[in-house]
């Protein structure tokens, strides 16, 4: 996990979480433009500090919420939506998988990885309180009615070369989008947790909800292949979940959806 020291200026912060600073050591944990994320170190306990549009994070205090009372989410400390929102939660002990005692043994990481994927997807879902599918498909046809269109993240074997072909693939496939397992929604590396190769919890959840497996499952490929520099793992990922439990055409179809989004 990323974290960069920096000095800690409270005027940053909403006066609610200025005791939390007092002693700790702070650190820069961003990873993405959309938001940013503080680690507060107080000596050996760890708390992540996320900031981003108002009400863009909402659904992720919800799900954090959720999967925390599953025993593999985040606590949950607190959530303030101001002039911008706030989401702080405790640290998830261990490590994500992008450390480097997970990427020295892909062999290891493609199954457990694999294995945690189907026990997440083997849950029950009738009490979890996002949807993703509906969203997903809506967001997929607004950005492409938008002109928005981005398939540099896939690499040639997903064969998405025009905003046509994908378009082509997606509206036919979208339709076969079911809603009837629990998603991570960004089922990548860095946001599953692991200490000493036990499975601790999973983190950056504001994209789940109840829909398709077929999104997780192309998540999870497609991050052993930029995380590993190599497709030649996937495979062992995809017979470690269950290939009788995925459609491959509809995992192919998954990369033109997210050309969309």
């Amino acid at each position: 996990m990323k974290r960069t020291p920096i000095s800690c200026d409270l005027t940053r912060f909403p006066q609610v979480f200025h005791p939390l600073f007092r002693g700790a050591q702070l650190f820069d944990s961003s990873s993405s433009p959309a938001a940013r994320v503080y680690f507060i170190r107080h000596g050996q306990d760890g708390y992540y500090l996320k900031t981003a549009p108002k009400g863009s994070l909402t659904q992720e205090a919800r799900l954090n919420r959720y999967f925390h009372s599953l025993h593999s989410g985040p606590e949950v400390l607190a959530y303030e939506s101001l002039a911008e929102d706030w989401l702080l939660t405790r640290q998830v002990p261990g490590e994500d998988c992008t450390h480097a005692q997970y990427l020295s043994d892909p062999v290891r990481l493609a199954d457990t990885t694999a294995g945690l994927l189907r026990a997440l997807h083997e849950m029950p879902v009738s009490d979890c309180p996002v949807h993703h599918t509906e969203r997903y498909i809506r967001a997929v046809r607004e950005n492409h009615r938008k002109g928005i269109f981005d398939a540099t993240l896939f690499p040639d074997g997903w064969g998405m070369p025009t905003v046509e072909e994908a378009h082509r693939i997606a509206e036919a496939a979208l339709p076969c989008l079911k809603s009837d397992t629990l998603l991570h929604g960004d089922y990548c590396l860095p946001n599953i947790v692991l200490e000493n190769w036990h499975f601790t919890g999973f983190i950056d959840l504001g994209n789940g909800g109840i829909g398709d497996r077929h999104i997780d499952l192309f998540w999870g490929t497609w991050t052993l292949c930029f995380n590993l520099h190599t497709d030649a793992y996937c495979g062992r990922f995809l017979d470690a979940y269950g290939r009788d439990c995925f459609d491959p055409e509809l995992l192919r179809a998954v990369a033109a959806f997210e050309c969309f989004l």
